[in-house]
């Protein structure tokens, strides 16, 4: 969402969508760091590449040192595994794969649903030092663009840049810009809203069954525990001080109430559920359409 009159920088990464405005253009170099900045991530993280160090990991078992950006990762993962009773977890990529969300983009299914495997039968991740006993395909789609999305926002703080706003496919972060409003998008008509947000120095970030969905009912928010499809939610949105953890409960929204979330995290929810009903936090920032 550009704020008027101010410069935006736009490119692809991760596969999705960015565009991060500010009110001067940034410098060439900073661009440039930006850029390796997500390469770097793209090829620690992706699962999509052969390349990455999670494919590797796929492949091999064994030790592996991740970027420092892996200790809060895993802790915030090991917190939404025990709050959702492993129904979210970071080893669902094997059953991503196996309905066809897989680095071909098949979007097949090569057999019925496949259960994540249990956390603690075959992964130590210890700070930024992972160890499996076993191949095992991570997947960190339901916090990694948040956490993208703050890493970028740190080296902008370090150039010095102090207000702008990042836009990654529609997650968002605003720092020193004043309100930006945002359309809510109706899960189920891109090209309508159900209400609308001023966005202020947090974190705003979105989850929807539509965004990745394909075959027979499949979609990309999977139940860790049985690998099927959640029903129930078809569109979350959170706010909260972070990116990471808005994009993270943004998913656990699809497997646990808002309000039960809230006895852990700090954070405002909306959740907009299959029947067309919604429930959100007392304090959501929002004003839904009537």
């Amino acid at each position: 969402m550009p704020v008027r009159d101010w410069e935006d920088f736009s490119f692809q990464g991760i596969g999705t969508a960015w565009e991060i405005t500010t009110a001067r253009p940034l410098p060439p170099s900073l661009r440039a760091r930006l850029l390796e900045r997500v390469e770097k991530f793209d090829g620690d993280w992706s699962r999509f590449r052969p390349d990455s160090r999670v494919a590797e990991l796929a492949r091999t078992p064994g030790r592996y040192a991740f970027p420092e950006e892996a200790a809060p990762l895993g802790g915030l993962y090991r917190q939404l595994y025990r709050v959702t009773g492993g129904a979210m977890t970071p080893l669902i990529g094997g059953s991503l794969e196996r309905l066809g969300y897989d680095a071909a983009y098949s979007l097949r299914p090569a057999g019925p649903p496949l259960p994540a495997p249990a956390w603690e039968s075959v992964l130590t991740w210890s700070g930024t030092v992972l160890t499996a006993s076993a191949p095992v395909l991570l997947d960190i789609g339901a916090a990694g663009k948040g956490l993208l999305v703050d890493l970028l926002s740190a080296e902008l703080l370090d150039a010095g840049v102090g207000a702008f706003v990042i836009d990654a496919g529609g997650d968002l972060l605003a720092r020193g810009a004043g309100p930006v409003s945002v359309a809510l998008e109706h899960p189920y008509n891109p090209a309508q809203a159900i209400g609308k947000i001023d966005l202020d120095g947090r974190a705003l970030c979105a989850s929807a069954a539509n965004r990745r969905a394909w075959g027979d009912g499949l979609h990309h928010v999977l139940d860790g525990t049985t690998g099927q499809p959640v029903r129930t939610a078809v569109a979350t949105w959170t706010l909260a001080g972070t990116a990471m953890l808005a994009d993270a409960l943004a998913t656990a929204l699809f497997f646990v109430p808002g309000a039960t979330l809230q006895e852990t995290f700090d954070f405002s929810w909306l959740t907009v559920f299959s029947d067309g009903s919604a429930a959100y936090s007392a304090e959501f920032e929002g004003t839904l359409f009537s």
